[in-house]
C-alpha cells in the first residue's frame, strides 16, 4: 500500500474581510466599521498525496491554492476539518513540519543575496543539520542532473532570474524532505532554462522519490512533470484525475489551425459533436484563401481553460 504524505479532509478557510466603502467619508467610517463578511477561500476540500507523487496544482487567480499551500506548509491554520503532512498536524508542529518539507514560494528566495550559492548551501546544511556524507551525495546528484559548475561560486546578486530560480529549488531539495512545494518555479524563464528546471525537478523526484506539490499556470510544466491534477475554483475542488482522464471530457474537442493567404495564423478550439470542421474552413476560404490547416487533439491547456470557464464540469 502507497504511504500517504498528505491527507486533508473536508478542509475550509474562511477570511472576515471588512465591506468597504467608496470615498474619504467611507474610508474614514471603515475605521471604526464592524462590518465584515466572511470569504471561504477553501471549500471543503478533501485530498490524498502519496509519496513519490507529482502534483499539479491548479487553478485561476483566488481559487485557493496558495491558502491551501499555506496550511499545507503550517503557516495558515483552517478553520475546520484535518490536515495531516507526513504524519503530522502542520499548525500545531511547524518547526518539525519544517524540517521534512521544502518549499519555493515565487521570488522569496532562500539563499543569502550576497554570498556565493556554495556558502549557502553550507549554511542550509547546518541549519537542517544534515550529514557531511548526505550533503556531498546530494551535491553530486545535483551534477548529474543539471551543470552546476558555473553557479555553485557565484553571488546570488550576480545569478540571473533563471540561475535564482534554478539554485533556489536545489536549495529547497538539498535536506532530501519528503515533500517539496513548489509555487510557479519557471515563470518568466525562456524556454531553455524551463527544459533545464523541469528536467531537475523530474530527476529528484525519480531519485529520491520526493513528493512534489506544483502550482503554476505554465501547462508546459504540468505536461513535463505531472500524471496527476487537482483543479480548485472558488475554494472548491472541481478536479482529482489524471490528464488523460481529463482530456476525455473533451474528446469531441479539436483545435484547428489555418495560415491565411497573408501568412498569417487562425486557430479556433472546435467540437466536433457540435460543429462540422469542414464548414468553418469553409466559411473562413470566403473570406479570405486558406494556405494550410492543421488540425490536432486539444491541448491541456484549452482544457482547463475550459474548465475555468466552466466549459465543462469535471
Amino acid at each position: 500500500m502507497s504511504e500517504e504524505m498528505i491527507v486533508m479532509k473536508n478542509v475550509c478557510k474562511e477570511f472576515k474581510v471588512l465591506n468597504r466603502h467608496e470615498g474619504v467619508k467611507g474610508s474614514l467610517k471603515d475605521l471604526f466599521s464592524r462590518d465584515y463578511k466572511t470569504v471561504k477561500a477553501v471549500d471543503d476540500v478533501s485530498l490524498s498525496v502519496t509519496k513519490g507523487e507529482i502534483i499539479g496544482y491548479l487553478g485561476p487567480n483566488g481559487a485557493g491554492k496558495s491558502t491551501t499551500i499555506k496550511m499545507m506548509t503550517g503557516v495558515l491554520e483552517p478553520t475546520s476539518g484535518e490536515i495531516l503532512v507526513n504524519g503530522l498536524v502542520p499548525y500545531k508542529e511547524r518547526s518539525r513540519n519544517s524540517e521534512q518539507i521544502g518549499v519555493v514560494f515565487g521570488q522569496r528566495s532562500q539563499l543569502w543575496w550576497s554570498l556565493p550559492l556554495i556558502e549557502s548551501f553550507h549554511l542550509l546544511r547546518d541549519i537542517y543539520m544534515v550529514e557531511q556524507k548526505d550533503f556531498e551525495e546530494m551535491l553530486s546528484l545535483y551534477r548529474s542532473l543539471v551543470d552546476i559548475e558555473g553557479i555553485l561560486h557565484k553571488p546570488v546578486r550576480q545569478m540571473s532570474l533563471g540561475q535564482r530560480t534554478l539554485s533556489d529549488i536545489l536549495a529547497a531539495f538539498l535536506h532530501n524532505p519528503g515533500i517539496v512545494f513548489l509555487d510557479e518555479p519557471t515563470i518568466g524563464l525562456d524556454v531553455s532554462m524551463k527544459s533545464r528546471i523541469r528536467d531537475l525537478i523530474k530527476g529528484l523526484n525519480e531519485v529520491k522519490e520526493t513528493t512534489v506539490i506544483l502550482t503554476t499556470h505554465d501547462m508546459g510544466d504540468v505536461d513535463a512533470l505531472c500524471k496527476r491534477i487537482v483543479i480548485i475554483d472558488e475554494g472548491k475542488k472541481i478536479y482529482d484525475n489524471d490528464i488523460e482522464h481529463l482530456k476525455s471530457y473533451f474528446g469531441s474537442y479539436r483545435t484547428l489551425r489555418m495560415r491565411l493567404a497573408d501568412g498569417s495564423w487562425v486557430e479556433q478550439v472546435i467540437d466536433e459533436s457540435k460543429t462540422d470542421v469542414m464548414h468553418v474552413i469553409q466559411e473562413t476560404q470566403q473570406k479570405q484563401k486558406v494556405k494550410d490547416i492543421q488540425l490536432e487533439e486539444i491541448s491541456t491547456e484549452e482544457v482547463i481553460k475550459k474548465i475555468y470557464e466552466g466549459g465543462k464540469s469535471a
